[in-house]
Formats: C-alpha cells, structure tokens, sequence
C-alpha cells in the first residue's frame, strides 16, 4: 500500500499515542504498520546501564500483549550499541547468525530464523533502549522499510517515556496504599508522654533514649521478656529525626526460618512456586525510617549472614532478584537472651553481635522497679475499661497494691497488663483483689539483689522454670489470648517446640 510520510506520520503517531497502556498503543501502531511492511511481532527493550543488559518489558503480536519481563546481559559490543554516540538510529538485521548482538536476543526469544528490524529510542539525547520488528524468515527487510520506520522515532519514544512515567505513578500509588495498610497495623500506637515509668524506674532508661534518638547508630535493647522493649524502640523512633517515617517490627522468633529471607527482604515475581506478584519485604518497607529486630537473637545463622550485609551496605536483594535496593534505616534490635554467649557457643555471629551492641540499653526487670507497679496497675485499669467497653471504671480494693508489689512479675509488664486484665473480666463488683497472686511472691524468681550465685540455673533450667510457672497461671493453656505464649510474647509455636526440647508437657491440666 503506497502512503506518503506525512499522511504515514500523522496516523502512525496518533495510533501511538493514542493511549497511555503501551498494549493497547502498540496494539494499534501494529494494525496499521503490516500495511507497509512485514512485521510479526514488536519488541520494546529498555537498556538497564548498571547492569549492562537490556529488560524485555513488551512483546505484541496480532494475537495480543505479553509482558516477558526479560533480562539479557549484553557483550560490550551490544552495551556500546546504546551507549556510544552516532550510532545509527534504524538498523536492518536480516540474518541474525551474523550479528552477535541480536544472534543472542533471537535465541533468546526463538527467533533465530528471523529478519529484525531495530529503531533504537532517542529520549533527551539519550538511548534509552529499542524498538525492534520481526517476521518470520530472512531478508525480509528493505532499506524503505528502514526509512518509514526512521520517521516514527520521536513518536515511539515520547510514547514509551509517557508510559513508563504513568506506570510509575501507579506503582508507586500501589506503595503507598500498600504502606499505609501495612502501617496501620504495625506502627505502635504508644507515645513517649505515656511510657508510665520514665520518671521513676525507668528514669535512667530514658535519659539514654533521649542522647541516642536524635542519631542514626543502632540500638540494642537488652532485657526480660515483657519489659517493654518495643515500647522503649517506639520512644527512640518518636524522638528521632526519622519520625515521619516508617517505624517497622520485625518478631525474628515468630518468623519460619523457611521464610525469613522472604519475610525480611521481599522477593521477585516468580522467585519460587507460589511467588505471583512482586513483594517487598521488612527492611524495604522501613525505607527512611527505623526497623524494630525484636528477639534478633532467634535469627538462624543464614538470615544473620544477609542481615550483617544490610548494616554494612544499606542495601538489600530481593529473593529471585539480580539488582541490590539501597535502603536508608535505623536498626533498634532487642533481645532477652545473652548474645555474648550466644557467640561464644557460635549461635550468633560476633561480626553482628559489634554492629548492633553500638549502644546497649537494659531495661530493668518489673521486679527491679516495683515503684513503677502502682502508676502501670492505673494505666492499665483506664486502658482496659475502653478496650472491654466497661461501662465503669473499676477500683483497687484494700491490699491490692501490697498483693501486687510483693509478687515478683517473671512476665514483667505484659504479666502485669494480662492480670489487670483477666481481674477485671472476673470481677464482679469493680473491686480489684488479686487474690490470685497470695503466695506467690516465693516464685522461682528470687528478690533481686539477693546474689545467691550457688542457686544459679542453668539458662535451660531458667527457662523451663519460667516456662513452667506461666503454665500453671494460664492451667496448661498455650494459645489464645490469654495463654502462655500469649504471656511470654512468643509464638505459640515456638514456645511449643521449646517446651518439646525442655521436656515439658503442654495441654490443658498438664
């Protein structure tokens, strides 16, 4: 069909600009292009210079679009087709064997019987990529061919660079959506002005927050199970310059170790069986704000590997991936175990135990701060009374507070939280007696300070003690809301599975 350029031009340009979805623009252009010249399918390839390859990102035929989202490294003599300058923009391959360039792209793509066609896309004065037409069988293409599609270059790559612009509007639409959802469930609610404690017990807990927040050196929060380290991390992230950012928790023991390095750093689409859609992982969504590792000392030895990169490098690989993602964190980690132990027995990584003990932190246990009980049971009572919906507010009865203080709180200040509790759902009058907690201030846990180092335990016989006793509290319950693991801020789980290793039954009665 004969057409002169202009009237060629205008309708070639209006077909591709037609729509800001490059499947349906190319769609079109390909409709009225085979009027002119053989083409089966067009290829758009967009040249990735870090990597010194070219991605795949559209392939359309007549039968419709596919996104093959395809990587193929490139020679230098293929990485010097886009990157030096007077290179010409339209090329005819018509026996792709002789050319080593497109010899690769055709194998790649099964094309090797083909004649191609290559308009390399000029943006801004800079090669961004190509478009590249091919049909079945050689020597297919003439040099008016090569003229026509010459004359489509500005069009063909205001296009492409419309697209690309709109695709990442919506993607980055996508992550924001996908933050704030994230967000909303796990950024912490607390606020440094409602740390109950920071002007008594916790009085020199928090004078080190304040001289370490307004800085970016990792934290690590050393203390009991339920002493409230996220709440201390929630107050460095509030007082630091990173407080518009996120503020991510990472549970390291609640974590599979199957899926820890999906969990932490994300993973391609089509990484593994299952893996549909691209997904960020911890560390990427903490970008520009701060990443809370709560119990870091539960990271099997591979994840620790990955996660020393992270500290030293800022930046992270996606599973599946090829290319590194910088990232800018904060790193608070916080453990109830000894990690100097802990390397000694090469359970944990000593490079990693220097990076993250830049600035330790220990919470005192509740024991250690009983002043603190009275200000947290009133607290709690407040807080309480809004989440059950209560339509009063309960009060202490006579001896309560003595009752209180003279227990010794092995589950620390989440103990606390879930007697205040569980006294207020089984109290039928308002008044709080915690007659529960008569007698039990002889615990497995001695007063502290009283330095009877010949009693010492064993840190399994420890745990299994510890363990033991919140069995009995919650009569053998594991899971739910009010069970041990719930008390003990573990997985159910995990605490089941160290309860298999101690020796000790689980179930209700046991």
């Amino acid at each position: 069909m004969f057409v002169n350029d202009k009237d060629f031009f205008h309708e070639m340009t209006m077909r591709i600009c037609s729509s800001l979805e490059m499947e349906v623009a190319f769609q079109r252009a390909l409709d009225y292009l085979v009027n002119f010249m053989p083409v089966d399918t067009i290829y758009l390839h967009l040249y990735e210079q870090s990597l010194g390859a070219i991605r795949t990102i559209s392939e359309v035929t007549a039968a419709g679009f596919r996104n093959p989202d395809r990587i193929i490294p490139l020679f230098q003599e293929g990485r010097d087709s886009f990157e030096k300058p007077g290179m010409p923009n339209v090329r005819i391959v018509n026996r792709p064997e002789n050319d080593p360039v497109i010899k690769k792209i055709a194998a790649s793509f099964k094309i090797q019987y083909s004649s191609t066609l290559i308009l390399r896309l000029v943006i801004e004065g800079k090669r961004v990529g190509s478009l590249t037409l091919t049909v079945d069988g050689l020597d297919k293409y003439t040099p008016e061919h090569a003229r026509l599609l010459a004359l489509l270059n500005e069009p063909f790559a205001v296009a492409v660079s419309n697209a690309l612009k709109h695709q990442e509007v919506l993607r980055l639409k996508d992550l924001l959506v996908d933050d704030n959802k994230y967000l909303r469930q796990e950024l912490l609610s607390l606020s440094v002005d409602e740390i109950v404690g920071s002007d008594f017990g916790l009085k020199n807990v928090m004078e080190m927050v304040r001289k370490v927040a307004p800085l970016d050196s990792p934290v690590l929060l050393l203390g009991e199970t339920g002493v409230g380290k996220g709440v201390i991390a929630s107050a460095i992230h509030s007082l630091s310059l990173r407080n518009k950012g996120p503020f991510v928790t990472v549970d390291s023991g609640a974590i599979p170790e199957t899926l820890i390095d999906s969990e932490l750093f994300g993973y391609e689409k089509g990484a593994f069986t299952g893996a549909i859609e691209q997904k960020r992982g911890r560390f990427e969504r903490a970008n520009r704000g701060t990443i809370f590792l709560d119990e870091i000392g539960e990271l099997p030895l591979q994840a620790q590997v990955r996660m020393l990169r992270v500290i030293q490098e800022k930046e992270i690989e996606r599973v599946g991936g090829t290319k590194s993602i910088a990232v800018d964190i904060r790193i608070i980690a916080a453990t109830h175990r000894s990690l100097g132990e802990m390397v000694k027995a090469k359970q944990f990584r000593e490079d990693l135990w220097f990076r993250i003990n830049v600035f330790p932190i220990i919470i005192p246990p509740l024991r250690e701060r009983k002043e603190d009980i009275a200000s947290l049971v009133y607290y709690f009572i407040n807080k309480k009374t809004r989440e059950l919906k209560l339509p009063f507010i309960s009060e202490l009865a006579p001896g309560a507070i003595d009752r209180l203080t003279n227990y010794n709180w092995p589950g620390n200040v989440r103990e606390l939280e879930n007697v205040v509790e569980r006294e207020m759902i089984l109290s039928k009058n308002g008044l709080l007696q915690f007659q529960v907690l008569e007698g039990a201030a002889a615990d497995s846990y001695p007063p502290a300070g009283s330095g009877r180092s010949e009693n010492a335990l064993t840190l399994d016989q420890a745990n299994s003690q510890h363990i033991r006793h919140v069995l009995k509290m919650t009569k053998g319950v594991v899971h739910g809301s009010n069970g041990a693991a719930a008390l003990l801020n573990i997985n159910p789980s995990t605490l089941r599975s160290r309860m298999k290793k101690l020796g000790i039954p689980y179930g209700r009665g046991k």
